[in-house]
């Protein structure tokens, strides 16, 4: 509940503190981009920043990828609780990725640096990248991994030192050995490090105008706002039970479906998330840790259930608690893999946005592709290994007012699009020879689901291999009240005169010559198509979005 018993801060400081705090951590994450090497986080933007009180809660953070933030406590506790804060000294920095001590997958490394003030220890930047390599079995990820150990370098809960360890020190080392493209890996890594310094620079300089007291009541205070608001918007949603499941089409190994399940309680200012019935842990890379579920429950409750103006921080998550029984799929036993845990961590998203349907019907959208369709594409030349990894989303589910918004990356993952501009200067090995909209993928109704995406290569050297993982290739993406479900997913590859259809887990191995044409999902629609408007029927007929047979 809120805390009362600290010095109070004047409204206005308050305000241009919070707001400091806000600035601070966006511009974190503009630096974190900007600086980037890799186009995964340069161009698509598979990265966030935050900062945290001294505590490790917190307090603000960049506007980019929830499922690498909304978490980030789980995943700063494990390192304090090694090496206590009050420990720390300037330069040093902890260290996590591993999944099973609150991380998330092993690309996602997140770097915490501590702020001090005149000796005084007032919070701490935070940054997290998804890094091209890490080693592992595969060039960029191994979807035939049936451990985490098969994925790549895990780096448990740890604290080093930036001048000691770092900038040719035995830990860069270490990194640089054992990946395929240290260039891009390890100049990622020094981005997260110029933002973590400019996020120290920004709160020192709050504390040297307000003073470090006046900064901690205030970062404080921040977190009963974010926690005060929610439970307000929570209370207007009616007291209830209710449920929600979905499915993924597959292990990767047989032809299943694997159904997640989530119970929802609101109770009063309060919110809690059960996912008891859940599928079991698989063998495959499907596997979500604790740390990823929690970040995906969190999100839905507060978009669906409060304001946009909230502030997404530690605060958020008081009013909500989260249980996924341990050894299933969104709660797994070591060592499991775990690189494409997103796949289960948006059916948890989607169970949990159904159940809510049954209580704000008003305030949901129907179920999205919602799905992270990966493609790897690598090649082993003369200069050594080159790895393209881009992140595919599709079309969004309907909402009670709009249509879904179409060929979009997914709402946990939220990257941007990697221009084909950007693909031609950085890789000689494929191009790009189409890139569109996918007419009639989404689902109709009143408000029609978003459409998917095409894009197609042509693979230009031999020696190339394809390596993803997505899902929505059987199971499509639901509509809501009377809407119409998405279309689903499809990856062809044209060889020659033949036409082959790959399965949506797993790697091939390419030729010169080949077109790989990647299909996502649509979203699904809202209401019954027979209410949808005229004159939206005919505006989705002129962009060519629905063909004039699917309208009739």
């Amino acid at each position: 509940m809120t805390r009362t018993n600290r010095r109070p801060v004047a409204p206005a400081d308050q305000a241009v503190i919070a707001q400091g705090l806000i600035a601070g951590a966006k511009e974190m994450g503009a630096k974190l981009i900007r600086s980037a090497y890799s186009p995964i986080v340069r161009e698509a933007s598979d990265c966030a920043a935050a900062l945290l009180d001294r505590h490790g809660n917190v307090v603000a953070q960049a506007e980019l990828i929830p499922m690498q933030l909304g978490s980030i406590g789980a995943t700063f506790k494990p390192c304090a609780e090694l090496f206590p804060p009050e420990t720390l000294a300037e330069g040093d920095f902890y260290i996590n990725n591993d999944p099973f001590h609150g991380g998330q997958h092993l690309p996602d490394i997140f770097l915490f640096s501590p702020i001090f003030f005149d000796g005084t220890l007032v919070g701490f930047s935070a940054t997290v990248a998804h890094h091209l390599d890490l080693g592992g079995g595969a060039p960029g990820l191994n979807p035939h991994a049936t451990d985490v150990h098969q994925e790549g370098l895990i780096i448990p809960p740890s604290k080093y030192n930036h001048a000691h360890d770092w900038s040719g020190g035995p830990l860069e080392r270490l990194i640089r050995a054992n990946i395929r493209v240290p260039d891009q890996t390890i100049g990622d890594f020094n981005a997260q490090f110029a933002a973590n310094f400019m996020g120290i620079e920004r709160v020192k300089a709050l504390c040297e105008k307000f003073g470090v007291e006046t900064v901690e009541a205030a970062m404080a205070e921040l977190l009963d706002y974010s926690e005060r608001r929610m439970r307000h918007a929570i209370a207007e949603a009616p007291d209830g039970v209710y449920t929600g499941e979905d499915w993924m089409d597959d292990d990767g190994v047989g032809d299943e479906p694997l159904p997640v399940r989530a119970t929802v309680k609101i109770d009063g200012d309060s919110v809690a998330v059960d996912f008891t019935g859940t599928c079991d842990q698989v063998t495959m890379n499907l596997n979500c840790p604790f740390a990823s579920t929690i970040a995906t429950a969190l999100s839905v409750v507060k978009s669906v259930l409060t304001s946009p103006d909230i502030p997404f921080n530690e605060g958020s998550l008081r009013p909500v608690s989260i249980n996924a029984p341990y050894g299933s799929i969104l709660n797994p036993k070591p060592p499991a893999p775990v690189r494409a845990r997103l796949t289960a961590s948006y059916r948890a998203y989607n169970a949990v946005m159904k159940a809510l349907a049954k209580a704000v019907p008003d305030q949901v959208i129907a179920t999205g592709f919602d799905t992270t369709e990966s493609v790897c594409l690598s090649h082993f030349g003369p200069d050594g290994y080159r790895i393209s990894l881009e992140i595919f989303g599709g079309g969004y589910g309907a909402s009670p007012v709009r249509d879904g918004c179409d060929a979009v990356d997914s709402p946990m993952s939220n990257c941007g699009n990697v221009p084909v501009e950007s693909m031609d200067l950085d890789y000689d090995f494929f191009r790009i020879v189409a890139y569109t909209l996918r007419p009639d993928s989404g689902g109709d109704g009143k408000y029609r689901g978003g459409m998917g995406l095409c894009r197609h290569y042509e693979i230009l050297k031999d020696g190339v291999t394809f390596a993803t993982y997505s899902d929505r290739f059987r199971l499509a993406a639901d509509g809501l009240f009377g809407g119409k479900p998405g279309g689903s997913a499809v990856t062809h590859l044209k060889r020659g005169y033949e036409l082959l259809e790959l399965p949506s887990k797993g790697s091939f191995a390419l030729q010169k010559g080949d077109i790989l044409m990647i299909q996502t999902g649509g979203g699904g629609g809202y209401g019954d198509p027979a209410e949808r408007a005229p004159e939206r029927i005919d505006h989705d007929i002129a962009q060519a979005f629905v063909s004039a047979e699917a309208a009739e």
